[in-house]
């Protein structure tokens, strides 16, 4: 598994009027001639998206990975799967729908590459002015006042679907549906550091949702008690002693009997 080289892993369900172009711009700022990959994992899509990318592998020589549910399960689980499958050890995640900017990556790698010796780092972007409807923009606002209370995890943009992160790190977390929403926490529980990037939002250009405001407010509110307790009843992080501070205990013991 190459430790320097990205998977960019994007999941989709019905993203046939945006996956292309998407496609088009994360090709354009990363490396695929050299081990960088895009992995593609289709939730049971029932339109034409996989005939799609299908016809875009055939003509492309890049190193573009499609990867398909037998059965419906999330985007959660989705992300797990592009992880695993992953060759590569840092990975970036993007949403299908295009409303993240891929030329974003840049500026994640930047801020990575003078952090890179810290294996339990999350880059998480920040949707500083966002292309969403009232609505969604207010839910979103009172989902984060909220989850500041409760989990204090310090981030200003939990929901924004563009992150980057060591393949180890996510596999090490707690897996539960929506664990998505809540990487900052659980990172954050785990003794990590998270740092907020500040990216660009777009509109959509086709598609819809796969969520209402009910269903992220019914199942939030779930998932948020859930990682409370997981946070509570955590020892994380562990604070291990090097060997050169017990043998120093262990010598100061010995002269102390002596």
């Amino acid at each position: 598994m190459n430790s320097k080289k990205v998977s960019v892993v994007i999941p989709i369900y019905n993203e046939r009027d945006n996956i292309i172009k998407l496609l088009e711009e994360v090709l354009k700022v990363i490396d695929s001639q050299a081990s960088d990959e895009i992995i593609l994992i289709d939730d049971c899509s029932t339109d034409d998206s996989v005939k799609l990318i299908r016809e875009y592998q055939n003509k492309s020589d890049s190193n573009i990975i499609l990867v398909q549910h037998q059965n419906r399960s999330g985007q959660s689980a989705s992300l797990l799967t592009g992880i695993i499958k992953a060759n590569n050890g840092l990975i970036i995640t993007l949403d299908g729908d295009g409303q993240n900017d891929p030329i974003d990556i840049k500026r994640m790698r930047n801020v990575w590459s003078e952090n890179e010796d810290n294996e339990l780092l999350l880059i998480i972007g920040n949707r500083v002015t966002r292309k969403d409807g009232f609505s969604k923009k207010f839910a979103s606002k009172l989902a984060l006042y909220i989850r500041r209370i409760i989990l204090k995890d310090g981030t200003p943009d939990t929901g924004c679907g563009i992150k980057l992160f060591n393949k180890d790190l996510f596999l090490c977390l707690p897996y539960f549906d929506h664990i998505h929403r809540f990487l900052p926490a659980l990172v954050k529980r785990q003794g990590g550091k998270i740092i907020s990037v500040p990216v660009s939002h777009r509109s959509r250009i086709g598609g819809k949702s796969k969520y209402t405001n009910w269903q992220r407010l019914r199942v939030g509110i779930m998932d948020l008690w859930g990682v409370f307790w997981l946070i509570k009843r955590s020892p994380f992080p562990i604070k291990i002693l090097d060997n050169e501070v017990i043998k120093h205990k262990k010598d100061k013991e010995q002269k102390w009997i002596k």
